[in-house]
């Protein structure tokens, strides 16, 4: 037995030494890009790699600003991970030149949009880590943008360490709800005056399908007519949206959600079987990075157990605070 440990041991060590090592090769739509030692000057292009970088122990000296009325760029879960520290925050479309001024020794940009002519800008500046050929823009796993990320920076051993514990926390979820196994899920939204859901190769259909949920097909076959990851709804037709747990993702007031007449004919209105998840929670969930899941299991998992419980009497605490259960 001894002997054996002592191999698995040597194998961990081995795996974490070449897992940190530089160079590191990754291979992207785009093309190779090669990182020839640690970096110091990250730059990250991403809507949310920040996160992850910050909970791998690394700063970034620039983040992309996505959402929020938050000014140094991030959200409430990932604050305290900055410290002192004042990143420039960047906004809208990408500034080349501010970019260049920071000199840095990597750009990541994965979940960015990043394009083909910004792609070859970038490089020229500093190897350049583009989403993987594998996914659409905004649609890789956060599992692999975080040890993705963990490789960049010489931290592969850290992300794992984290990204395990999560999967583990997700496992132990979906082995004490059974009854979640096949059941459908919406992760429906009412943005511009119609409302939509997120097809299930969007992060956050991917974090429930990890817990046992799966998206309906008329929602991956409408999204695969628009953009690919979401698609829009008719407020004459909500029938797509009628499935065993609804989730609404808001920002801000509900008022568009209590305006659709149609949902009240919902049977996930009137079995009790609808979420809300309030500004916080639903920016969690659509980060999906290493510091924000952990708060949408320990938020979001109550709110599903009480949704689909198969009592209709059952009241879930968001969708009676937001007002929608009338």
């Amino acid at each position: 037995m001894r002997t054996i440990a002592l191999a698995l041991a040597i194998s961990t060590l081995s795996f974490a030494a070449l897992a940190s090592d530089f160079p590191q090769t990754f291979e992207h739509r785009y093309g190779t890009t090669v990182i020839e030692r640690r970096p110091e000057n990250v730059v990250s292009l991403s809507f949310s790699g920040h996160d992850d970088l910050l909970a791998l122990g690394v700063t970034p000296v620039a983040l992309r600003y996505w959402y929020g009325d938050f000014p140094r760029g991030v959200w409430p879960w990932a604050d305290d991970k900055l410290g002192d520290a004042e990143p420039v925050v960047l906004k809208g479309e990408l500034d080349i030149e501010a970019i260049a001024a920071l000199q840095p020794d990597v750009i990541v940009g994965l979940w960015s949009g990043m394009t083909q002519d910004q792609y070859d800008i970038l490089s020229q500046i500093a190897p350049t880590v583009a989403a993987e050929a594998d996914y659409t823009d905004y649609g890789t796993p956060w599992h692999v943008r975080a040890r993705t990320l963990g490789r960049v920076v010489g931290a592969a051993e850290k992300a794992e360490e984290l990204v395990s514990a999560i999967e583990g926390q997700m496992a132990d979820i979906a082995a004490a709800n059974p009854s979640w196994q096949g059941k459908t899920a919406a992760v429906a939204f009412h943005w511009s005056d119609a409302p939509g859901a997120y097809s299930s190769i969007d992060i956050r259909p991917l974090v429930l399908a990890e817990l046992g949920f799966t998206t309906p097909d008329a929602i991956n076959a409408a999204a695969a007519e628009a953009n690919g990851y979401s698609a829009r709804f008719s407020k004459e037709d909500l029938s797509a949206l009628d499935t065993d747990l609804l989730i609404w993702i808001v920002t801000g007031d509900v008022d568009n959600i209590r305006s659709l007449a149609l949902r009240k004919s919902l049977k996930a209105h009137q079995e009790g079987r609808e979420v809300v998840a309030n500004d916080l929670l639903s920016g969690a969930f659509s980060h999906a990075t290493l510091l924000s899941l952990p708060y949408v299991l320990e938020e979001l998992v109550p709110l599903i157990e009480a949704a689909i419980d198969g009592d209709p009497s059952t009241v879930v605490s968001s969708t009676k605070e937001a007002g929608l259960l009338d």
